[in-house]
């Protein structure tokens, strides 16, 4: 934040945060923090490094604090890779900052800003029930290579046993895939807990995937994994594909930042 409040110092004193830096207000760090955006009705320009003020015809909805946080999330959708906004983009409507109407009629209201069409092509791709952005992460990699969508964060049952809730799962074919992230190991409390966990899935023959970071670091064979484990269970669809849809979700947007809005 100090950063931000650097950058807000040397901005105008009209000039609205906005993008990253405004989630980043927010609490949420899983975007780039720089350049650091502010948005303005003329055209002023400032010469620091890591800070970029963008001139609009129409500044977008504001708070007390910049841009609210459905028009940030529309100017990153100008910036970032589809997979960091779906990710940034659950935890706005999980955490209450945004809701996912409300970023759609932004988005045609103002669909003239660089960022609305994809913003529009993005919100479907989202779910409120995302309890943290690698899990988020780890659905939209299965979806971008042709898997079909899990449940996210449901309650399990079999047998009249509730099992816990889950991570995501693919019902049909009892397959529960769980992010493991450090605080799984370096708590001790949450390691008993998953451990017990585990043993209740294996109890009732349900099979599951544990998402390390190791894992996550390399998605396709995690995805690939992950359609191992389902045909082991019986699914019978598509294998993974890693064409355009996969190259979407993880490319980085073409000239990034230097647009105007």
């Amino acid at each position: 934040m100090d950063l931000i409040t650097a950058a807000a110092l040397a901005a105008p004193s009209y000039a609205k945060v906005t993008d990253g830096a405004r989630l980043r207000l927010l609490g949420y760090d899983g975007l780039p923090l720089r350049p650091i955006c502010f948005v303005v009705p003329d055209d002023h320009h400032v010469a620091l490094d890591g800070v970029l003020v963008h001139r609009t015809k129409l500044v977008p909805p504001v708070d007390d604090v910049g841009v609210t946080p459905a028009a940030a999330f529309l100017g990153c959708c100008a910036e970032e890779r589809t997979i960091d906004l779906i990710a940034a983009g659950d935890w706005l409507v999980r955490n209450g900052h945004a809701r996912i109407a409300e970023i759609a009629d932004l988005a045609t209201s103002d669909g003239w800003r660089p960022g609305a069409a994809r913003a529009r092509a993005i919100l479907p791709q989202l779910n409120p029930r995302a309890r943290s952005p690698r899990e988020s992460k780890v659905r939209a990699y299965l979806v971008a290579a042709g898997l079909p969508a899990p449940e996210v964060n449901v309650e399990l049952e079999v047998g009249g046993r509730m099992l816990g809730c889950v991570d995501l799962l693919y019902r049909r074919w009892m397959l529960v895939i769980e992010y493991e992230g450090r605080q799984h190991a370096e708590d001790e409390h949450q390691f008993n807990v998953d451990i017990s966990r585990y043993e209740r899935f294996r109890d009732h023959h349900v099979t599951y995937v544990q998402v390390t970071n190791a894992r996550f670091a390399n998605p396709r064979a995690m995805v690939m994994l992950v359609h191992q484990k389902l045909v082991a269970c019986g699914y019978d669809g598509p294998a993974p594909s890693f064409g355009r849809r996969w190259r979407d979700l993880i490319a980085p947007v073409e000239g990034a930042h230097a647009r105007r809005r």
